[in-house]
């Protein structure tokens, strides 16, 4: 277990100063950071079993790296150098692997590195092809889905051998790859063609020859600048951000036509176009409840956020939320909503269940991706034009508050986090 004790109250886990400003910690706990290497340790968090490691993993899009945040002690780990312009990340599920997209430079073919999370190196490079932006890992954590905008298609991922071993046409500029949770479907959406397609997956075969992994279902027109994309928990149905005008879109996904559902309804056997809904302008991100009961767009261009019931179809309300919001993330009890305000150098904290605003909390410049730590009570923000990464505290005694910011490289714009358990 970890020492209680610390210069400044009580804590569990160390951190570091780097460069939050001296107004948003206690000055006497400043002093104590000055003085000591370790710094000032947070209160009120709990415990975790030796052997436990926890990091973030953060990717620098102008600096050609990721840098690697130790969030056990809160200090910078290491930077990995990886390939040209990363914008992407994923953490395997099963894996203890994370996996950056290189998008390259405009005419050459992009990569997906591969970091070994247990020693924090990389470990492999997959070539695939131009601009990719996206990897999408199925939840068996066997195989990955990579969107490459400038070659208008999806490369699969044989992850066990780090290897292509897929490649399927899409529309034009495909951004994001979405595995359906059943591994049945896979949703592409094409930004430039403004369409969605729809694939579906064949089964896994541990070697070659694989066949036909991709097949085309369904390709959905009339979404334009089609971004973010999620799938409902069951599979039933995928909602796209429509960013270039103020509406989403949602659509049913086929059932397999064994399925209660398919029995029970034929039309559900296909994949289609269930309905467009008006939110605000400039849809850019969508955030998903865990229980998938509703899901909220990040209104760019609005100031503002819309909440969705994934089971009506109907736009809950849209409300005013901060300047330019780009990202959210939903608590793992569904009550909190946590949303950038890349315009205002901020985050904010939506209560779900009240349906309010219920505080902000000021960041480095320009906070863009978010990411929570394992058990919720350290929420990432990766700041795009200050270079570092903002670590809020979640549940502190006066609420939420920023708690210190680390240091990341140029232009930072992607995070993700990868828990590593001791071996019993």
């Amino acid at each position: 277990m970890r020492q209680t004790s610390s210069p400044c109250t009580t804590s569990t886990r160390p951190a570091t100063l780097a460069s939050v400003p001296s107004r948003s910690v206690p000055a006497t706990c400043a002093l104590a950071l000055l003085a000591l290497t370790a710094g000032c340790r947070r209160n009120a968090f709990p415990d975790v079993p030796a052997g436990y490691r926890e990091f973030a993993y953060v990717a620098n899009g102008a600096s050609n790296t990721v840098s690697v945040l130790d969030l056990v002690y809160l200090r910078p780990d290491r930077t990995l150098q990886v390939g040209i312009n990363p914008t992407g990340l994923t953490a395997n599920p099963i894996r203890n692997e994370i996996y950056v997209v290189n998008t390259g430079a405009a005419n050459q073919s992009g990569s997906v590195s591969v970091i070994d999370a247990e020693s924090n190196v990389v470990t492999a490079t997959i070539p695939v092809h131009r601009q990719p932006y996206f990897i999408s890992v199925d939840p068996a954590g066997r195989r990955g889905y990579v969107a490459n905008s400038g070659s208008n298609t999806v490369s699969v991922l044989d992850l066990e051998h780090h290897r292509e071993i897929f490649v399927a046409g899409t529309g034009e500029q495909p951004g994001v790859a979405r595995i359906a949770p059943d591994s049945r479907s896979l949703v592409v959406t094409n930004r430039a063609s403004g369409s969605i397609s729809i694939f579906n997956v064949a089964p896994y075969k541990p070697s070659p020859p694989y066949g036909q992994i991709l097949t085309l279902r369904a390709a959905i027109p009339g979404c334009p600048g089609a971004t973010d994309a999620v799938i409902l928990p069951d599979s039933s149905k995928a909602f796209v951000a429509c960013s270039g005008g103020h509406q989403i879109m949602a659509i049913n996904l086929a059932a397999a036509p064994d399925s209660w559902a398919a029995r029970q309804d034929p039309s559900l056997t296909t994949d289609h176009l269930l309905t467009f809904l008006d939110v605000g302008q400039t849809p850019v991100h969508l955030a998903l409840k865990p229980d998938g009961g509703e899901l909220f767009v990040s209104n760019f261009a609005s100031d503002s956020i819309s909440e969705v019931s994934t089971w009506t179809n109907e736009v809950s309300g849209t409300y005013t939320i901060g300047n330019k919001p780009v990202h959210a993330v939903v608590s793992a009890d569904n009550t909190s909503l946590w949303v950038s305000n890349f315009g205002a150098d901020s985050v904010s904290l939506y209560s779900i269940d009240d349906g309010k605003l219920v505080a902000s909390i000021h960041t480095g410049s320009a906070p863009d991706a978010l990411a929570f730590s394992a058990d919720e009570h350290l929420l990432l923000a990766a700041d795009a034009h200050s270079g570092d990464v903002s670590v809020i505290r979640t549940n502190g005694k006066a609420g939420p508050a920023l708690f210190t910011i680390l240091p990341a490289g140029s232009s930072p714009n992607a995070i993700v986090v990868k828990a590593i358990h001791p071996t019993p």
